[in-house]
């Protein structure tokens, strides 16, 4: 049975399977070897592409729009990731400051190709443009579909499609933006981010305002880590 029919019944379950899937396939990485990091990758950039494809047509607001609002929400992100630096913006040294983890002897960036394949190697520049492609036309349409067209409705109410994308409501608001900000390792920088999405679909009473700003974020922040070799934002 093809993902779409298994789905199509359950609005709830078409917006969170595929990021569940897409969740599962990430913590799989470097389960097998210090490769399956990149091949992982791979596969669920594929994946993610397919799960695309089928869901699509069952997610009315899942589609891409571009606006002033969300080119500068988007910039605006990324200057704030890269920008914001400190000993409690990062889980890795939150965790350490507050006696929940040991300091790492040294610092071992979790993605680095040119280190693992060679710089310069096809598999090296095979995986940065993976990773790029990835970040910024696969992540963002799953990702904004379970934070801001599920999660944030169903916070408020569990027949979620019954909430207007455009309804300003302050827990779902705050939550929201806390499981997006906790669920990447820059957590402060995270927060900022999920809110300013959240705004950018609040404001447009659509998701695809959201989703540009997420692209521009993820591509900008893919060129500045391969020019600037600043992987551990990767």
């Amino acid at each position: 049975m093809r993902f779409r029919e298994k789905f199509s019944g359950s609005p709830a379950a078409v917006r969170v399977a595929p990021f569940v899937i897409f969740v599962l396939l990430t913590a799989a990485q470097g389960k097998f070897g210090a490769a399956s990091v990149y091949w992982f990758y791979l596969a669920k950039t594929l994946v993610g592409l397919w799960l695309i494809i089928e869901i699509r047509p069952l997610i009315a607001e899942m589609r891409w729009a571009i606006s002033w609002e969300a080119v500068l929400v988007g910039v605006g992100i990324f200057a704030v990731w890269v920008g914001i630096s400190g000993e409690w913006t990062t889980q890795s040294s939150l965790w350490v400051k507050l006696g929940l983890a040991h300091p790492p002897e040294k610092f071992v960036a979790d993605w680095n190709p040119a280190e693992q394949f060679g710089a310069g190697s096809a598999l090296a520049w095979l995986f940065i443009s993976t990773r790029i492609v990835g970040s910024t036309l696969i992540v963002p349409p799953l990702e904004e579909v379970f934070y801001r067209s599920f999660l944030y409705r169903y916070i408020a109410n569990h027949e979620f499609l019954s909430v207007p994308l455009n309804r300003f409501l302050l827990t779902p608001f705050l939550v929201t933006a806390l499981v997006f900000g906790f669920s990447h390792n820059e957590w402060f920088a995270g927060i900022l981010c999920g809110a300013a999405f959240q705004w950018l679909v609040l404001r447009k009473n659509r998701l695809g305002d959201a989703m540009t700003a997420h692209a521009i974020t993820n591509f900008l922040l893919g060129l500045w880590v391969v020019t600037r070799g600043a992987w551990q934002f990767w």
